[in-house]
């Protein structure tokens, strides 16, 4: 049967019908109002295209910005919470930690639930899970009293060490459900049963703070599908790159924050895998961020925590942490979208504000007037105003024009000069933000295959490859919407962290294997609701650190029951991956595991590398167009091809423009290209170009 992919952007809403014999897909300006207004019309685009009905579409994947946007811009649920006396303010101080140590008025994210809404109760759990004071039942009532008073609608409920023992918190929680049944809970012990109050605290009160924005959104959508006739699952992507149920998504619609980013990953590792990538950088360029990934052995890297609505965007630790599973990327404010302007300093700037699709750039003549990213495309020649978006959409020139010229401070300097300082200030952001992303990993940049997707990446990705001294650089098929196609190569999968501190030379393992097998057993129960019939594969991870260090570093645990003798492997594996992300070991100072984590996913087929074939000849190109190239500085004849006339095998020299309905792909200068049998644009930087 058919399946759809569909991922709600900043700008864009993209969707992806697939059958067994073609794909369609199709790019809709995104509804702020109602999210699932432009979705609805781009699936029933993609229907007629396809000559399909509801019923013939057998699977719904979608992700989604609305938990990120709600945390971002304050559109939440009215939020309270309940915590152990003395606790109060976890959220108001955080860590002692500043991320910018010289700066004496820095301002820090402000908490989700303003301190009137905060409410301690009596009641302490220890550390080691004992009970020190008994919970005081009555002061919890007392709490529900108010917050009902002050018309609270989702609660979250953060006891001292309720990752250890959560009968506090479970207790606390029926007498919520039971006296303000119509708010939602969110119990710490369930949302981020983690070690560290302060990341656990945050995460649960982000997890009440979106919770009826979500389940709300869901449940419309949900509704309004079956009643178009659609009788098939619909799933949403999580954080970590798995597929998950709608009613465990509306449980912990935290984990759907980097939903649609997750899903670029999983389209650049299904890539990675097709053409035997073993060293990769996805670049996935939307219209109001970029997303940058490393991807190794076709597996993009993950972490545990994620920082959300950063109050100085790109500062590390400037935003509310989420102890919750993510796929491991960096993302800068660098769109299609992403305004130009200049700074304090009379410089120019790009971003990291956006256009969005309200009002939008200046060239899709809705109003916006200042000057983006896709202006400055459309003024340097990259993309034509009569074949935007297939020709759905005709680009105003003179809007474009005005909007540039109207950047102060840069003289008399001509709209193609702005637009060519535009987007060098955008390209080089992309290859520095690359940079430090791959020296903050321990990775090097070299012998690295650059894949480019999202909307406005081909148009930069060659760019971006001379900046970084790249010499290969593939655009997928559906490049413009890859995040919705890797929604379609997901797994069902489901992640589980619980705390539970063992130094190694002390392993319990009975105490252990308890906690991995019961929390094997709810992953697979949430898997299997989601997929009863596929095998699934079922992976274990603990995070280990030297006693005394603040970090832990992921290490592998065997799959089988625990035996005494395996924490010499633990410890073996520990040391192996301690030297390889720092370069040597801590002698003489014990091991001790934080936290144990199971990974659930259905099993995915395995991908037989290749897509390399021998040419067929020069592929005749369809016409010329003058581009400005910011390599040389000046404007070049570019050949034109229309992707859907090149066949695998063809070859052509750059500098050319391959045109497709969802993005254009620059061929710079210094490439050639050809057309892998995957039907991929592959790149490749002369010899010359790499004198």
């Amino acid at each position: 049967m058919a399946r759809i992919g569909a991922d709600i952007g900043g700008t864009f809403t993209d969707v992806v019908l697939e059958t067994p014999t073609e794909r369609f897909s199709t790019k809709v300006l995104t509804t702020y109002d109602a999210p699932e207004r432009a979705l609805l019309e781009g699936v029933a685009t993609l229907l007629r295209q396809a000559g399909l009905a509801p019923a013939d579409v057998g699977l719904v994947v979608h992700g989604t910005t609305l938990a990120t946007n709600a945390l971002i811009e304050r559109r939440g649920a009215k939020t309270a919470l309940l915590t152990t006396e003395g606790f109060r303010d976890v959220l108001e101080m955080g860590t002692e930690s500043r991320f910018d140590q010289y700066d004496i008025a820095m301002d820090k994210p402000q908490p989700l639930v303003p301190r009137t809404l905060r409410l301690p109760v009596a009641e302490r759990i220890a550390a080691d899970g004992s009970e020190l004071l008994a919970l005081d039942e009555d002061g919890v009532r007392r709490a529900a009293a108010f917050f009902a008073e002050q018309g609270v609608q989702s609660v979250a409920v953060c006891f001292l060490h309720s990752y250890v023992n959560p009968a506090h918190e479970q207790r606390a929680g029926e007498l919520l459900r039971e006296l303000l049944p119509q708010a939602t809970v969110s119990l710490s012990c369930e949302v981020s049963p983690e070690m560290r109050e302060y990341e656990r605290f945050s995460t649960t009160a982000a997890n009440a703070y979106v919770q009826p924005v979500v389940a709300s959104y869901l449940g419309r959508l949900d509704e309004q599908l079956q009643a178009l006739g659609f009788a098939c699952p619909l799933f949403l992507m999580l954080s970590s790159g798995g597929l998950t149920t709608v009613q465990t998504a509306a449980r912990f619609p935290v984990r759907l924050v980097e939903s649609g980013p997750a899903g670029g990953a999983l389209f650049a590792a299904g890539v990675a895998a097709e053409r035997g990538i073993g060293r990769m950088l996805a670049l996935d360029v939307g219209g109001t961020t970029a997303k940058i990934c490393y991807i190794d052995d076709s597996q993009p890297l993950s972490s545990q925590v994620f920082e959300v609505a950063r109050v100085h965007r790109f500062r590390k630790g400037s935003g509310l942490p989420l102890r919750i599973p993510v796929v491991e990327m960096v993302e800068i404010g660098a769109g299609g979208g992403s305004i130009a302007r200049i700074d304090g300093a009379g410089r120019l700037a790009v971003g990291p504000r956006s256009a969005a699709s309200e009002p939008g750039p200046a060239c899709y003549g809705r109003g916006g007037s200042e000057a983006t990213v896709t202006d400055a495309d459309l003024a340097l020649g990259r993309i034509a105003a009569d074949a935007f978006a297939g020709g759905k959409m005709r680009l105003d020139t003179a809007a474009c024009e005005a909007a540039l010229l109207a950047l102060p401070g840069l003289g008399q300097a001509p709209a193609a000069t702005r637009a060519l300082g535009i987007s060098e200030i955008v390209d080089e952001a992309m290859a520095s933000a690359a940079r430090v992303h791959a020296v903050e990993l321990g990775l090097t940049l070299e012998s690295r295959t650059l894949v480019a997707f999202g909307g406005c990446a081909p148009l930069h990705a060659a760019r971006v490859a001379e900046k970084l001294g790249l010499d290969e650089v593939v655009i997928p098929r559906s490049a413009g919407v890859g995040s919705a196609v890797g929604f379609l190569r997901a797994p069902i999968a489901y992640e589980i962290a619980r705390s539970l501190r063992q130094q190694l030379d002390t392993l319990d393992v009975d105490s252990v294997n308890a906690l991995l097998h019961a929390m094997a057993e709810e992953a697979h129960a949430i898997v299997r609701h989601g997929d009863a019939a596929s095998p699934r594969t079922e992976r274990r991870t603990a995070f280990a650190r030297y006693r005394g260090q603040g970090y832990e570093i992921a290490i592998e645990v065997p799959a089988h029951l625990l035996r005494a003798e395996d924490a010499a492997v633990l410890a073996r594996n520990f040391e192996n991956a301690y030297r390889a992300h720092y370069g040597g070991l801590a002698v003489e100072l014990p091991i001790e595991i934080l936290t144990w984590r199971v990974s659930v996913a259905t099993l995915m087929p395995a991908v037989p590398p290749g897509g390399d074939i021998a040419p067929i000849g020069a592929a005749q190109p369809s016409g010329h167009r003058d581009v400005l190239d910011p390599g040389e500085g000046r404007v070049r004849s570019h050949a034109l091809y229309r992707r859907p006339d090149l066949r695998p095998g063809h070859t052509l020299q750059g500098p050319a423009l391959i045109v497709e309905d969802e993005t254009t792909t620059v061929v710079s200068p210094a490439f050639d290209a050809h057309i892998d049998g995957h039907g991929y644009i592959v790149m490749t930087r002369r010899a010359a170009a790499k004198a």
